[in-house]
């Protein structure tokens, strides 16, 4: 069967791989749309330290159950739309022992430290196998990015009297934006693009800020009349946006960190202290959270259109990332069509 493997820095091509074996508790899937999201981008890059190449990527996933192992219950059944969660959990670290699996101390993502979803089926256990009744295999894989949005939603407790500020309008953000409008929130969107700052706004975010051409602090006294956000989402990973956080949170605020800063950053540390702050990291998500997004997309309101940038064959797959290489703003998600 077909699949996809980048074998080196800003090298990718198609191959031929065995077709899988399906184990009593596993299910196997016909892999119909297939994400790229910013590891695998940085993974092409040579910039994912977590990679070791060769690597199939992928991990954002649409997908038919075909068939399904002896000891599979019986709610999953071959022909349902199905995506997954790409995550592993080992059951012993304190992170599972705490119920928290999303940040299993031994995680291995599909596509990042294990062989990921770019290929035409796999195997998988019964258990990360997520029906989406009434969805297409395309909404699906868009599923797991928005889910990582809707988990730091969970992780900022957001409630319907705080006004959440978004930094970062990508596939992530967009999903902490959505969360945060059903949640009842007044959601601040920021980003230095204004087609995105518009998606933001049509998907929940009453105010939205150009973090390029606008001046942030004055911006957030005008919306928020001079009290700041209760709740500011990082969802870039950069110096600058860290920091911006922090500055910008209210007195007893807190700050929910999803990207990977990739240098050290330097804070005040004073403000952690005087404003006490809350500073939490969200990893991953939870099964809860892909429900939550699965719920939301089949209410059919999303603009799933506005989120796809492309659809590429495994053939166009190389020049499709490398076009995203170089200009790295303007892509929200290319699908890999399988």
């Amino acid at each position: 069967m077909k699949g996809l493997n980048i074998t080196a820095e800003r090298q990718m091509k198609v191959v031929e791989l065995p077709e899988p074996e399906t184990g009593a508790d596993e299910v196997l899937i016909r892999l119909e749309y297939v994400g790229f999201c910013g590891s695998d981008l940085n993974t092409y890059m040579g910039r994912n330290p977590m990679v070791k190449l060769p690597v199939i990527p992928g991990h954002e996933i649409g997908a038919v159950i075909e068939k399904v192992g002896s000891e599979v219950p019986g709610h999953l059944v071959p022909g349902m739309t199905v995506t997954v969660n790409p995550y592993t959990n080992c059951g012993k670290c304190s992170s599972c022992r705490n119920g928290r699996v999303n940040a299993c101390k031994d995680n291995e993502t599909l596509g990042v430290q294990r062989n990921g979803a770019m290929r035409e089926r796999m195997s998988l256990p019964w258990t990360k196998i997520i029906p989406a009744e009434g969805l297409s295999a395309r909404t699906c894989a868009i599923a797991e990015p928005m889910s990582v949005g809707f988990h730091a939603v969970s992780r900022a407790e957001v409630t319907d009297i705080d006004t959440v500020m978004v930094i970062g309008c990508g596939m992530v953000g967009l999903g902490a934006v959505v969360r945060s409008a059903i949640r009842g929130a007044t959601v601040i969107a920021a980003d230095i693009d204004n087609d995105k700052l518009a998606l933001a706004k049509e998907l929940g975010a009453s105010h939205v800020i150009n973090t390029l051409t606008e001046n942030v602090h004055e911006r957030l006294e005008e919306i928020t009349g001079g009290m700041a956000p209760d709740v500011v989402i990082e969802a870039v990973g950069s110096p600058a946006t860290y920091q911006m956080a922090v500055d910008e949170v209210g007195f007893t605020g807190r700050v929910v960190c999803i990207g990977y800063a990739k240098s050290e950053v330097s804070f005040q540390t004073k403000l952690f202290v005087q404003k006490e702050l809350d500073i939490r990291g969200s990893r991953n998500a939870m099964p809860s959270d892909f429900r939550a997004v699965i719920r939301y997309l089949q209410q059919g309101t999303c603009p799933v259109d506005k989120l796809i940038s492309m659809e590429v064959s495994p053939e166009n797959a190389e020049g499709a990332m490398l076009k995203w290489s170089e200009a790295p703003g303007k892509v929200f998600r290319i699908l890999v069509r399988f």
